[in-house]
Order: structure tokens, then C-alpha cells, then sequence
């Protein structure tokens, strides 16, 4: 992966890590029993990875020759 992947890929675990962290304040889980969402370094951490993951898509793979 490139650098500018690498700068996608943590720009979308910074976007992540923020969304998380706003669902488990603003929705969250008052019960206590849900996994994700009833603490937030959980709900945060899960936005993280959801958010990196979803930014990678973005990148472009580069292309091999033949």
C-alpha cells in the first residue's frame, strides 16, 4: 500500500473512532447487556475498525506489471 493509503486508511479509523464513540453517547445501550455498545471503549474501538475499514475501500491498489 502506498502512502497516501496508509493517510486514507487513518483519516477513516479517526473518522471511525469519533462515530463510535458519538453512537455510544447519543444511542448507546442502557440495559447494559448489548456487547458493542454498552461501554465506550468498545463502541469506539468497533468505529474504529469499521471506519478503517470502510476508508480502504477508497484506495486504490497500485497496478503490476506484466
Amino acid at each position: 500500500m502506498t502512502k497516501k493509503g496508509y493517510i486514507i486508511t487513518g483519516i477513516g479509523i479517526l473518522v471511525g473512532l469519533i462515530f463510535g464513540y458519538a453512537y455510544y453517547y447519543y444511542i448507546g445501550c442502557a440495559s447494559g447487556t448489548c456487547a458493542i455498545t454498552s461501554h465506550p471503549i468498545n463502541s469506539t474501538l468497533y468505529g474504529g475498525v469499521m471506519g478503517g475499514l470502510f476508508f480502504n475501500l477508497f484506495v486504490k491498489s497500485p497496478k503490476k506489471d506484466k
